[in-house]
């Protein structure tokens, strides 16, 4: 299985996580990754950097502002905003697979009581990730309805979670598939976790790539980018 990294995008006149995105996607029978960030006044939208720069010009976190002012700005100097998560399930409504990543943040409680609370009454395919092992074990002991994932890199900015990695306490998270990572994917490790968990492998740069990976780890579903 092939899952469009925050939906079918080039960062021109598609802008990743948009819902432009998201209906390419759908109209290509592809599942759907995407982030969820939580704004000041306790709304959810999709975006993946904690920071707006990037992708809007605005040297702004999400956190630090609210829904009103995140709607004023555009993506990419595009006419698309940035979605909330109930216009994305309005738009997906149960067509594909949604693979849903929460970003790290220190109201772990709000964040994964209001995901779940807007997620109460959608009827499609729904599972839920994030790097975050805090948000992960919360998402665990309150519900069971939908697979949780933990995602899993070598390196990244967070030094706590980098210890976690390297000294593998990471993987006392309870968790029920594993997303890694595409140059931690080796055969030892292949051959070691694919017998406990679903292996999931981020990020491809277009189908040929993931399909080669895919030659090699059978059983991995790929997350990628370029399928345009």
């Amino acid at each position: 299985m092939i899952i469009a990294h925050r939906g079918i995008h080039n960062n021109k006149d598609i802008p990743e996580n948009s819902l432009l995105a998201f209906k390419i996607a759908i109209e290509r029978k592809y599942a759907i990754e995407f982030d969820i960030e939580i704004t000041k006044d306790s709304k959810l939208v999709i975006h993946h950097d904690d920071n707006l720069k990037r992708m809007t010009g605005v040297n702004k976190k999400v956190e630090n502002l609210t829904l009103e002012e995140i709607r004023k700005l555009k993506l990419l100097g595009t006419d698309y905003g940035i979605p909330t998560l109930a216009e994305v399930l309005n738009l997906v409504d149960g067509n594909v697979l949604l693979d849903i990543e929460i970003k790290s943040t220190k109201r772990v409680k709000d964040v994964v009581n209001l995901v779940l609370k807007e997620l109460e009454n959608y009827k499609g395919l729904v599972q839920i990730k994030s790097f975050d092992p805090f948000i992960v074990n919360r998402l665990k002991k309150v519900t069971n309805k939908y697979k949780i994932g933990l995602l899993i890199m070598e390196h990244s900015s967070n030094k706590g979670l980098n210890f976690l990695v390297k000294s593998k306490l990471i993987y006392l998270t309870k968790f029920d598939f594993l997303a890694v990572h595409k140059k931690m994917l080796n055969e030892r490790f292949y051959n070691k976790y694919i017998k406990k968990y679903p292996l999931y492998a981020w990020t491809f740069n277009g189908i040929d790539e993931a399909n080669n990976f895919i030659k090699k780890y059978p059983k991995v579903i790929c997350i990628c980018n370029d399928l345009d």
